[in-house]
């Protein structure tokens, strides 16, 4: 077979169409909606290269302008891909001008090859462009190594089309895609090479998205959400290493919802877990930033306060308690109260453990002395 522009172009499509049909296998069900962006931005780059090699036979306007069309939401589709697994993405308005302008002035230029050639390619050229930008700076963590992958192959394609743009726009040197020219061939190259990488950048995206969303569910409490003892551990010891670092105080709390077993034999265990996600909802919207809480098991749960004294804690557990008496006499039809320990960071006390430990003991004063209140270690 002759190795010509087209002949690449059939090959590109017949790799894309593979990649297409097998992702969905290799994924499963299930996924993400970023990965989700990325299937059909495969997809529609696979059509997009079958209308642009179909367009040469037959329905030249009307299959090259879904070819490019194709292609341009391929792009959209991406950079909603890594708007999702990046974060907020900048340059969004103006991306989906381009998106919706490609197609349009091609179609509407259609029988001028200069326009539609130059048009088509340097406005594609420049979404590439801002796509590849979207894979900088994340907003949410992210490997580099796939998004410097997936920025070089599309920056890569993006000049290439930018030259086919100016070439076809500028000088008369730009044939038709069957007939042979360095540009073309090069670009065709480039293209099918970047497809392979950015695929693979694509798939390393979504393996690190599931294996994040796995170190996330093996650290939260399913029911409310929260931090799980695990996780609350792992994060508390950080926490404590930046607070020993800055010299900042901290506080941490044990608090045991009361009578909760009471709570499950009179109203069930549905209503239980009510509860423990009141508890919960209340327990965040009380902290601050930069504040920790976590539940710790049962009816137990546990909040570092950090830059607090122990004034600072009493105040904390004042609006929780007030707060959990109003939205649980509103929401569960009864009054929700709790026990809770408290105890400082003492000087020279650089284990996690120990601390929960003092506040724990703290607790169980409170339990003794009758619950409902706060007994400070």
């Amino acid at each position: 077979m002759q190795l010509d522009f087209l002949t690449l172009m059939v090959v590109m499509a017949v790799n894309l169409l593979m990649i297409s049909a097998t992702l969905p296998m290799i994924m499963g069900q299930g996924i993400s909606r970023a990965a989700r962006f990325a299937q059909k931005s495969l997809l529609l780059q696979a059509g997009a290269w079958v209308a642009i090699i179909l367009s040469a036979s037959f329905w030249d306007q009307a299959l090259s302008t879904v070819s490019v069309a194709a292609n341009a939401l391929a792009q959209w589709m991406i950079f909603r891909a890594l708007h999702e697994w990046l974060g907020p993405r900048p340059l969004e308005k103006p991306l989906l001008a381009l998106v919706i302008l490609t197609p349009l002035g091609y179609t509407l230029g259609f029988e001028h090859y200069a326009w539609r050639v130059g048009w088509a390619n340097l406005l594609m050229g420049a979404s590439m462009l801002i796509v590849a930008r979207a894979a900088l700076y994340p907003a949410l963590e992210a490997d580099r190594r796939w998004r410097y992958l997936l920025m070089a192959c599309l920056t890569t394609s993006a000049i290439f089309t930018i030259a086919r743009g100016l070439l076809g726009a500028f000088t008369d040197q730009y044939p038709s895609f069957r007939t042979p020219h360095p540009v073309n061939l090069m670009a065709a190259v480039a293209t099918n090479v970047s497809l392979v990488l950015g695929t693979v950048a694509l798939l390393v995206a979504w393996r690190d998205e599931t294996e994040l969303k796995l170190r996330t569910l093996a650290m939260t409490d399913s029911l409310t959400g929260l931090l799980n003892r695990r996780g609350f551990m792992a994060q508390g010891e950080n926490m404590l290493a930046h607070a020993w670092r800055h010299r900042l105080p901290m506080t941490a709390l044990m608090l045991d919802l009361d009578d909760f077993k009471g709570i499950n034999d009179r109203h069930g265990h549905d209503v239980g877990d009510q509860a423990l996600k009141l508890f919960a909802r209340l327990l965040e919207e009380t902290c601050r930033n930069g504040d920790l809480v976590g539940r710790l098991g049962g009816e137990e749960f546990c909040v570092l306060l950090l830059h607090n004294s122990a004034p600072a804690g009493t105040a904390f557990d004042r609006r929780l308690r007030e707060r959990l008496h109003d939205a649980s006499a509103a929401e569960l039809g009864f009054v929700l109260d709790y026990s809770g320990g408290l105890a400082l960071l003492a000087p020279g006390e650089a284990s996690l453990a120990g601390l929960l430990s003092r506040a724990d003991a703290a607790l169980y004063q409170a339990k003794a002395a009758g619950r409902g209140r706060l007994v400070t270690a």
